[in-house]
């Protein structure tokens, strides 16, 4: 797992409270946000109600800290290529506040952590699956796919999926035709949300020579796969609702909701053919709005009479 690559040195002694920050820097937090809106909304479905707060608080920490470690790793191994992009250039194996060394002792502890912490407070399928998601993500994504293949954050997102199973599973100790409808969900969503940010990047993407598709294909044949993606997503959600009998509040988030990411993606599509200046960031942030309702509809639904 190592690449021949030194941090910057330090040119100054840095204090505790920035180091840690640089610590945090290295879970990168958007995503672990990201991820655990969609754990907890899946607990409360799986247990049909509120499950045990306790149990809620250490799958969410437990799942944090798994996040936390596969970025960390990620970070370790990509900081060649963090250096040559300008998204990336922050990044505290980038700027020296953090030493190679530090990095990849800290994505371990916090990686062995993440799977003792679920195996005694919630279960042995959690912690697998906890597992799971970081050698998927630093095997599959990272080192195998990233920088040689343009379906890359295809199979690479799988990662991304796995909160959804580590929370049902923490609630019931097995699986489900449920949450693996949301895990395709999740699947199907990470390109038509990750392809409109490579577009925004993708010069220093093609700079850093990852083969994005939004670099090595032209932006038209980019806003399809988005089209193509975000109705696949939609469609996946809806099978959610006769399958846990889902009521009226998620049905019409999932419609409303889906109705809108596929209407931003189309927008998208139509200023890529008529050759206007795109706005991908448009359906990056509506991605990310369309996700987070939906999750929230999946937790709230279970708690009403209809």
């Amino acid at each position: 797992m190592d690449v021949a690559v030194e941090s910057r040195p330090a040119t100054t002694r840095i204090g505790f409270a920035r180091k840690a920050k640089a610590y945090v820097a290295l879970t990168k937090p958007r995503v672990v946000e990201l991820l655990l809106v969609t754990t907890a909304p899946v607990m409360i479905l799986a247990q049909g109600g509120l499950p045990s707060l306790w149990l809620v608080i250490a799958t969410l920490i437990g799942g944090s800290l798994s996040a936390g470690s596969a970025s960390a790793f990620n970070c370790y191994i990509d900081r060649d290529i963090d250096r040559l992009m300008k998204r990336t250039q922050k990044r505290p194996l980038v700027t020296g506040e953090l030493s190679d060394r530090e990095a990849l002792v800290f994505a371990w502890v916090i990686g062995v952590a993440s799977i003792a912490w679920l195996a005694v407070f919630t279960n042995w399928l959690a912690a697998a699956l906890s597992l799971a998601a970081i050698l998927v993500y630093v095997f599959v994504y990272t080192l195998w796919l990233k920088r040689r293949t343009e379906q890359n954050i295809v199979w690479g997102g799988i990662a991304g999926c796995f909160p959804v199973l580590i929370g049902w599973a923490a609630v019931t100790g097995s699986l489900t035709w449920a949450p693996v409808i949301l895990f395709m969900v999740i699947f199907l969503w990470t390109p038509p949300h990750y392809w409109p940010l490579s577009m925004k990047y993708r010069d220093d993407y093609a700079a850093a020579s990852v083969p994005m598709l939004a670099v090595v294909r032209g932006r038209t044949i980019v806003g399809l796969q988005v089209i193509l993606y975000a109705w696949a997503t939609v469609a996946c959600s809806l099978l959610l609702i006769p399958v846990a009998n889902m009521g009226v509040v998620y049905s019409v988030v999932a419609v409303a909701a889906g109705a809108w990411f596929i209407y931003e993606s189309h927008h998208l599509y139509s200023q890529a053919i008529r050759h206007d200046t795109v706005t991908p960031m448009r359906v990056f942030h509506s991605s990310i709005s369309y996700l987070t309702l939906l999750f929230i509809a999946v937790g709230v639904d279970p708690l009403l009479p209809f």
